[in-house]
């Protein structure tokens, strides 16, 4: 069996790890296997730093198609027609795509043009608001999938509602904490937080990503002062790039309350997991940030009115405040001041996704 995994930025590798770790074992113990990964960035790409493959313990991907934009359309049909050239030269038996990205959808859509079945990994994820472009991406991945791979209950659940038949569902697990527990024991500890002199359990790391919280000035700079001011005396840690790195500075500039917030180079993989599984609490807009602080039982505020995985709401550490500056200021004085609600580990978030994936794949061969 060929598999071919896209990967369309760089948290899906962090995603996709574990896959081409079990994919290995099973080929080692006989199993006619056999994966290739494909990048639907460039090479170069300054998001994929030099140590994160090394820090994921998987090899470099074998095929980068060079689709570099930032317009959604223009992404979509650049990966599509780069992605058509691959296939045509590459027997492929599954292509396995990962979350909501246009590049995945773009992907996605090819595949089922070429008659080549399709697994999505973590489907049936949904925010219900078909304003988002995320939204209609996973739309059509469910939609055109053979094999849908939720993380949970819920996701399957709503997979089952939008018409994908019970036979096409599979509830593996949650597989970015197969990366976390294999990664666990290799955390390290960034130089950074003896220069600043951080005390463990005494921090707090902020990250930000999202264009839309971003390009909203006025209210990113609110909900900033509404941060630092509830934190008081406590840290703020933010290793950040790019648009939200500018954003944030530019408030830094101009505001004296600034001073407990750090701006921070990027870290690696490992030395930001090390960052956030020993910090007083997270604040941050990714979902995959708030499910590693529901993994390691770390209060975590998410600034957005919705998540895609509840379990981190329902039974994890997580807390939704939207983009309301009001409402972070209590939530961040609760997380300072020990207030905050007990957590547990969701249903299989038990490091063994990946496993149940190869032999789903290798049983429907």
């Amino acid at each position: 069996m060929n598999i071919c995994i896209v990967a369309g930025a760089r948290p899906n590798f962090i995603k996709v790890a574990p896959i081409i770790r079990a994919v290995r074992k099973a080929s080692e113990q006989g199993e006619d296997i056999d994966y290739r990964l494909v990048y639907a960035g460039v090479e170069d790409d300054p998001s994929l730093e030099p140590t994160l493959f090394d820090d994921l313990q998987i090899p470099r991907p074998d095929v980068f198609l060079g689709v570099d934009s930032k317009s959604l359309n223009e992404i979509t049909g650049r990966v599509m027609g780069e992605f058509e050239k691959y296939l045509e030269q590459n027997p492929t038996d599954v292509v396995i795509v990962v979350d909501d990205l246009a590049s995945t959808m773009a992907a996605a859509i090819v595949t089922k043009k070429q008659g080549i079945r399709l697994a999505h990994l973590v489907a049936g994820t949904r925010s219900f608001d078909i304003k988002m472009p995320k939204e209609i991406n996973r739309l059509v991945i469910d939609g055109l999938s053979d094999l849908l791979f939720t993380a949970g209950d819920g996701a399957s659940n709503i997979a089952t509602r939008e018409g994908a038949n019970l036979s096409q569902i599979y509830k593996v697990g949650n597989i970015l904490m197969d990366t976390l527990r294999f990664n666990r024991n290799r955390w390290q500890r960034p130089a950074m937080v003896d220069e600043l002199g951080l005390q463990e359990g005494r921090y707090i790391v902020f990250t930000l990503n999202r264009k839309a919280l971003i390009a909203d000035r006025d209210n990113l700079f609110a909900m900033l002062y509404s941060m630092v001011r509830a934190a008081g005396d406590v840290p703020v840690v933010a290793p950040l790039r790019g648009p939200a790195r500018e954003a944030v500075g530019e408030w830094m500039k101009t505001k004296s309350t600034g001073e407990t917030l750090r701006l921070l180079s990027p870290l690696s993989y490992l030395e930001f997991g090390w960052l956030t599984a020993n910090a007083m609490g997270v604040i941050t807009d990714s979902g995959n940030v708030a499910e590693e602080a529901t993994f390691n039982s770390v209060p975590c505020i998410t600034l957005n009115s919705y998540t895609e995985h509840i379990e981190t709401v329902r039974v994890g550490s997580n807390v939704l405040v939207g983009e309301n500056p009001s409402q972070l200021t209590l939530c961040v004085e609760d997380m300072v001041n020990g207030r905050w609600k007990k957590s547990a580990i969701p249903d299989r978030w038990d490091g063994r996704t990946a496993d149940r994936i190869v032999q789903i794949l290798l049983s429907e061969a």
